[in-house]
């Protein structure tokens, strides 16, 4: 049996950045500053030392309506943040600490029906 390789990143966070049209039903996590958010994040992380961990754009994540949100992979916990301070949070108590931001934690409830 082959193992599995030691990881390269401990987790990745997928933060979306995409953009529909202004006007879309569903909106979008850009017209919601997904983008300087993501951006403050990276750079934030970076200034926190969080070893291990990779910061990376995202297209659509189909929960738009909750946007802007990210998925913390391999634990595959999603968030929807609102401001920097949201992104400190999330940072030190999930990435630092290990722990969860219950009050920003998505549910597979939330938004949307998955496809099937």
């Amino acid at each position: 049996m082959t193992t599995d390789p030691e990881l390269y990143y401990r987790c990745h966070v997928f933060a979306c950045v995409n953009r529909r049209p202004d006007g879309h039903k569903r909106g979008s996590c850009a017209a919601h500053d997904a983008e300087p958010l993501r951006n403050y994040m990276k750079a934030r992380a970076k200034e926190l030392g969080v070893e291990g961990v990779r910061v990376n754009n995202a297209g659509c994540l189909d929960r738009c309506e909750l946007g802007p949100v990210m998925v913390i992979y391999p634990e595959g916990v999603w968030y929807g943040y609102r401001n920097e301070a949201d992104i400190d949070e999330i940072l030190q108590t999930h990435l630092v600490e290990g722990g969860r931001v219950e009050r920003l934690m998505l549910r597979p409830e939330d938004g949307p029906p998955k496809a099937g």
